[in-house]
């Protein structure tokens, strides 16, 4: 019981309880009674999914990606957020920040990601679906989000299926496992085959072309995701 609430609940009907209160001095009825609920707050979990392999827009991608985490961490604190990092490349994919609120954890992990090699997109993914099925079996409570930073041309397959099918064979179960995603297409519009926003429609994702892409545009972007 909320003793407090429950005797200010209460104070304004003293007068109208005088019999009562012959008995006794102050008078409580079960309706008057409160209880101590805890809210727990709800947090999102923030998945980047970056695309390392070698591309023209390869310096920029990353660039904005960091820029991004480090912006989300500093508000995290405060919103219960955590943010994540898989990069591919490659044959494979690493999960080079774990979830955190640490933004020192988060400068570390940032600061020499190697890129250049092939794109093993279906590895990047399925990392992506291991590490977010985890956390939810983990912290229930969590409303998880990938943000996938990709030209959607994987070209390493992880088994013996080729390597797109692969790839939207992974999306096709995020998307059944009601993962919210977004796709941010980093491909130049010149040479742009549509891959990522068919990768996109696999994951039922919204799919962002940004061909300036600043950190400060990639974390509104998510922050416009998380607050639809």
């Amino acid at each position: 019981m909320a003793f407090d609430a429950t005797v200010r609940a209460a104070a304004p009907f003293q007068n109208q309880r005088l019999p009562e209160r012959e008995q006794v001095a102050f008078s409580i009825r079960r309706s008057d009674f409160q209880s101590k609920v805890r809210v727990r707050r709800t947090g999102n979990l923030i998945l980047f999914v970056v695309d390392a392999s070698w591309s023209m827009a390869v310096a920029e991608r990353m660039t904005a990606t960091k820029g991004a985490i480090l912006s989300l961490l500093t508000d995290a604190y405060q919103r219960r957020d955590r943010v994540g990092l898989i990069v591919f490349q490659k044959d494979r994919a690493h999960l080079v920040l774990p979830p955190t609120h640490s933004t020192s954890l988060a400068r570390k992990a940032l600061a020499d990601i190697p890129v250049g090699g092939k794109t093993p997109l279906a590895a990047g993914l399925s990392l992506a679906l291991k590490t977010l099925s985890t956390e939810k079996i983990t912290h229930p409570e969590i409303l998880p989000l990938m943000i996938l930073l990709t030209d959607g041309a994987g070209n390493v397959s992880i088994g013996s299926q080729p390597p797109l099918a692969e790839s939207y064979q992974v999306a096709d179960e995020i998307c059944r496992q009601r993962i919210r995603s977004v796709v941010v297409n980093m491909e130049h519009a010149a040479f742009d085959q549509g891959l990522a926003s068919e990768l996109a429609r696999h994951l039922g994702a919204s799919c962002y072309t940004l061909h300036d892409l600043r950190a400060e545009s990639l974390y509104e972007t998510v922050r416009g995701e998380l607050n639809p």
